[in-house]
């Protein structure tokens, strides 16, 4: 059975935006999907995300699909560098630390230092990144830089904001499209 995780951002929680809709649609195709809870605002370090993902280390392997909402996407991308592997990374205004990060300081403990790009790509073959122009927290510099040191295209969805419930993402069809067509 295939196997899901999405990670939510800063200030996030499980339930929220699109990430039940889209575990429920993974699920009736047959993927489990599981959404776990970061320690966020408080204590949001990258050693408490850690803590917070270890007991699910074990689930993450070559056929797992990897989903990450803004600072998710950035933690997930630490997971790789420190050799969690995955099947297919999604990775949806995700910030990396350039341009005008709205919360910079508090996301500096996953994108302050620079990121190991080569093991990054060596533990996951396929990656999808996923940019607005008018993110109001994650600038698109971002995603531009994201696709290049991943070696994909980005894909660009114009005035879609921050990808949140804010601006009407209870549901994102075009991602279930593309995720789809990794889970074989």
């Amino acid at each position: 059975m295939a196997k899901a995780f999405i990670f939510h951002g800063t200030e996030g929680y499980p339930e929220e935006n699109w990430f039940p809709w889209l575990k429920s649609e993974l699920e009736k195709r047959g993927c489990a999907t599981i959404v776990p809870q970061f320690p966020t605002p408080e204590n949001q370090t990258l050693a408490g995300w850690f803590a917070a993902i270890s007991k699910h280390e074990k689930e993450l392997g070559t056929g797992t699909i990897l989903i990450g909402h803004s600072l998710g996407g950035a933690f997930l991308l630490r997971l790789l560098e420190r050799g969690a592997k995955a099947k297919a990374v999604f990775l949806v205004g995700t910030p990396i630390g350039m341009g005008n990060v709205k919360n910079q300081k508090g996301d500096d403990d996953f994108t302050g230092k620079a990121f190991d790009w080569k093991a990054i790509r060596k533990n996951c073959p396929s990656f999808f990144v996923i940019q607005s122009d008018n993110d109001p927290y994650v600038p698109i510099e971002n995603g531009w830089e994201l696709a290049k040191n991943l070696g994909v295209e980005m894909l660009f969805l114009p005035n879609c904001g921050h990808f949140n419930k804010a601006v009407g993402f209870t549901k994102f069809e075009f991602l279930l499209q593309k995720i789809e067509t990794v889970l074989g």
